[in-house]
C-alpha cells in the first residue's frame, strides 16, 4: 500500500491536519470495517452457527498470530489487553513485592508508567527511584547506580516527551546483571519502527494498537519472556488464564495467556490485526524513510524552538512555544491538531506519521 492510499483511507483527514498520532491515531476505514463485520457476526450469525465463544476464540488466536508476528515473538509469549496502562499494571499486580523493594524508573515517564509505581510506594512501601535524564537522554552510569538493588526496571523505549530512543538493550543487559526484571513502555514504537522483543531481551513489554499502529481503542498487548514467571505470583485468575477450568487442580497456561482472565470481546483485536497488516502493507522501512523527510523539513522550520533531537529519531517532534494551551488551540480553530505537553515546560508536540505529507508539514509552520 501507497502513503497516499493509506491517507484515502482514513476520514478524520478529510476534515482536518493530524499531527497528535503520539496520542490517539486516526483510523483507516478498513480497519473499522473488519471490526464492524466481525461484530455483526458474532452477534448475528454465530449464535445459531459455530457459537460465539467458538468464533471468539478463533478470531482472538488469529489476532494473536498477527501481533506476535509483528513483536518478532510466538504467539504463546502473547497476551491482550486492554491498553499499555492495563499490561503495566498486570505486571505490578503480578509481582510479590515486599517492603524495601526497589522499582527504578526514568523522569521520562508517561503517566502510564509512572502511577503503579506510586501506588506501590504507599500499598507495599516499595521504594520508588528515579533516574533523571536530559533533554530525553539517559545516562547508562546513572542507571548503573540506581539499579544495584532493584527488583524491577521500567522504561519507554521511545520516549513520548521528546521522542527520542531510549537504549533499551543495553539496560536490559544492564538490570539482568543486576538481577532485576524489566518492563519495557513500547507503545510509541509500533507502528513507527521494527519492534523485535527477543532483540531487546525484557523480561515484559506493554503496548497497545491505538497510536502509531492507528488500531481502535481496547486493543492492547502484552509481550511475557517464558524466564519471567519464575519471578510472578499472579493473583488474578479466571477460566481463560488456566489450562483447564474444571479440574480439581487449577494451572495456569504456560505462557501470557494466564493473563487473560474471562470473556472479552474479540473486536478491538481484530481491529488491532487488520491495523498491524495494514501497517505492514505500507512497510516500515516505508515509514520512516517519509517521517524521516518530513519530520526534517518541520525541524527545518521550526529552528531554535526545537526541542527534540535535530537528528532523526522518531515521528513525535517537540517544540517551545509562549503559550502552549493558546497555541494548541488556535491551531485547532486552524483545523491543525496537536497537542500541549505537562514537561518539557512550555512545550508542544507534534506527531508526524507516514500518512502525512509535506503540505501537513507547511501549513503548521504557517500556522505556527
Amino acid at each position: 500500500m501507497e502513503p497516499a492510499e493509506l491517507r484515502a483511507s482514513i476520514p478524520a483527514l478529510d476534515r482536518c491536519t493530524y499531527f497528535n498520532t503520539g496520542a490517539s491515531g486516526p483510523t483507516p476505514r478498513p480497519v473499522v470495517e473488519s471490526a464492524t463485520a466481525f461484530l455483526e457476526r458474532h452477534a448475528f450469525e454465530a449464535p445459531a452457527g459455530e457459537g460465539p465463544y467458538t468464533v471468539a476464540w478463533d478470531a482472538l488466536a488469529a489476532a494473536r498470530e498477527v501481533v506476535a508476528g509483528h513483536l518478532g515473538t510466538d504467539s504463546e509469549t502473547v497476551a491482550f489487553t486492554q491498553s499499555t496502562a492495563d499490561g503495566v499494571n498486570l505486571v505490578a499486580g503480578a509481582i510479590d513485592w515486599q517492603p524495601g523493594d526497589v522499582v527504578v524508573r526514568t523522569d521520562l515517564e508517561h503517566p502510564a508508567g509512572s502511577l503503579p509505581w506510586d501506588r506501590l510506594a504507599d500499598t507495599h512501601d516499595v521504594e520508588v527511584r528515579v533516574v533523571e535524564t536530559e533533554r530525553g537522554r539517559l545516562d547508562l552510569d546513572d542507571v548503573r547506580t540506581a539499579v544495584g538493588d532493584a527488583r524491577l526496571v521500567t522504561l519507554s523505549s521511545l520516549t513520548w516527551t521528546h521522542g527520542t530512543r531510549l537504549p533499551v538493550s543495553e539496560v536490559v543487559d544492564i538490570a539482568h546483571d543486576a538481577g532485576a526484571q524489566v518492563l519495557v513502555d513500547a507503545v510509541q514504537s509500533v507502528g513507527q519502527h521494527p519492534v523485535d522483543v527477543t532483540e531487546w531481551g525484557a523480561d515484559f513489554v506493554a503496548a497497545a494498537g491505538h497510536k502509531w499502529l492507528l488500531g481502535v481503542w481496547g486493543g492492547g498487548f502484552l509481550y511475557v519472556d517464558p524466564d519471567a514467571y519464575d519471578g510472578l505470583r499472579q493473583t488474578r485468575i479466571g477460566y481463560r488464564s488456566v489450562e483447564e477450568p474444571t479440574a480439581d487442580a487449577y494451572e495456569f497456561h504456560e505462557g501470557a495467556r494466564r493473563f487473560e482472565v474471562g470473556t472479552t470481546s474479540p473486536v478491538p483485536y481484530v481491529a488491532l490485526a487488520e491495523a498491524v497488516e495494514t501497517i505492514e502493507s505500507v512497510g516500515l522501512d516505508t515509514v520512516q524513510a517519509r517521517v524521516e523527510r518530513l519530520t526534517d523539513r518541520l525541524k527545518d522550520g521550526l529552528g531554535d524552538r526545537l526541542l527534540s533531537p535535530r537528528e532523526y529519531e522518531s515521528g513525535l517532534v517537540t517544540f517551545a512555544v509562549d503559550d502552549p494551551d493558546a497555541t494548541v488551540e488556535r491551531l485547532a480553530d486552524e483545523g491543525i491538531v496537536a497537542r500541549q505537553l505537562p514537561f518539557p515546560d512550555g512545550a508542544v508536540r507534534a506527531s508526524v506519521h507516514v500518512f502525512n505529507t509535506a503540505d501537513d508539514v507547511d501549513r503548521l509552520l504557517d500556522a505556527l
